[in-house]
């Protein structure tokens, strides 16, 4: 009863309006210049250039400038291997499993490399879900515009949010001193934890890929990523107890914001209105991502698909039916990833008492 109070339980704020406003209009504004200019092929690879903005949020301005280049610069990195990885599938005339397996292949490397930057960067939020989710996406796009426009549009919109996170200073009385302590360096045991993280990483999102892309070749399911994004969030938490209920938010979450997303496609909205309905869910995912998982994946998932759905149209019956299935494979997964250890050494530990009674 305490873990089912604890998911719908809402912590304070601490000023996220702010990094909710900046995160919106990261990216609102390059996603409505792409309508205004039909590129919307474009917008995927803004997208995800404008995640820079997440990082950081409640820092120093120049530690906060420091962190979002780094984050920045690898986020691009992820976009740039992604593109060759499809450009590589087609040179190469990869089948559609062969594409598929490597695609799952490449994204767990991803996954676990990803991570292990991220911890010994101590960046926050940690892990490389949203690096899964980019690789995956891009390098799942079949007919992609050429590289240096993908590249050009993920890295103006890069440039911008580095501008808006500094943006208050501005004004005289928002500006924080400009100076930035020291970083820490790792401990051996902080160092032995990335490590493991990242093979946990490698993993679970291995697994949820293997086990997505199985299930969806033999019930004619796509967009196996998501089983292999769905999967990691469970892996982010400080307990056992807490990992395993961020893998139940993610499922209960997803379903809600599916129900919203229905809502919207209903409305069959135009491309700008669809920007429109990314940005306010931008805004509520960062509203809410630190202090009420559940709600904040009410935003997230008509966010990731309003963006999916701009790059590559599909059928929106399809992808609120594979949403849910690979959520569902992808968290469980995840959860099984991270009870098993704890599961493990409960044995081992009876199984030592056993022989010392005995």
């Amino acid at each position: 009863m305490k873990l089912f109070a604890e998911m719908f339980t809402i912590a304070p704020g601490n000023k996220d309006h702010h990094v909710a406003i900046r995160c919106a209009v990261g990216v609102f504004i390059p996603l409505i210049i792409l309508v205004l200019i039909d590129r919307m092929d474009l917008a995927i690879f803004a997208s995800f250039g404008a995640f820079t903005g997440i990082y950081g949020r409640g820092e120093l301005h120049r530690k906060r400038l420091f962190i979002q280049v780094r984050a920045g610069s690898l986020m691009l990195l992820v976009i740039l291997l992604a593109t060759l990885s499809a450009r590589a599938g087609q040179a190469l005339g990869l089948s559609d499993t062969a594409g598929t397996w490597t695609q799952v292949a490449a994204t767990t490397v991803v996954a676990g490399a990803c991570s292990l930057v991220i911890a010994w960067w101590r960046h926050r939020p940690a892990g490389s879900l949203f690096h899964i989710f980019a690789f995956a996406a891009i390098a799942s796009i079949p007919h992609q515009p050429p590289l240096w426009q993908c590249m050009l549009a993920s890295v103006v919109t890069t440039v911008f949010c580095l501008l808006i996170g500094i943006s208050s200073r501005v004004v005289r009385s928002r500006r924080t001193p400009w100076a930035m302590p020291e970083p820490a360096r790792l401990t051996p045991d902080e160092k032995r934890a990335a490590r493991l993280e990242a093979v946990g990483y490698l993993v679970a999102a291995g697994l949820a890929g293997t086990l997505a892309t199985v299930v969806g070749q033999w019930l004619g399911f796509g967009h196996n990523y998501w089983a292999m994004v769905a999967a990691v969030v469970p892996l982010v938490g400080r307990t056992t107890r807490h990992r395993v209920a961020r893998g139940i938010q993610r499922i209960i979450g997803t379903v809600l914001g599916l129900i919203l997303l229905a809502g919207v496609l209903l409305l069959n909205p135009a491309p700008w209105q669809t920007v429109l309905v990314i940005a306010v869910c931008q805004f509520g995912a960062e509203m809410f991502i630190a202090r009420q998982y559940v709600l904040a994946q009410v935003f997230v998932t008509p966010l990731a698909l309003s963006s999916t759905l701009l790059a590559a149209p599909a059928v929106p019956e399809v992808l609120l039916r594979d949403r849910i299935v690979e959520t569902v494979i992808g968290a469980a997964v995840g959860i099984a990833v991270v009870v098993t250890p704890a599961v493990w050494r409960r044995l081992r530990a009876g199984s030592r008492a056993q022989r010392v009674a005995a």
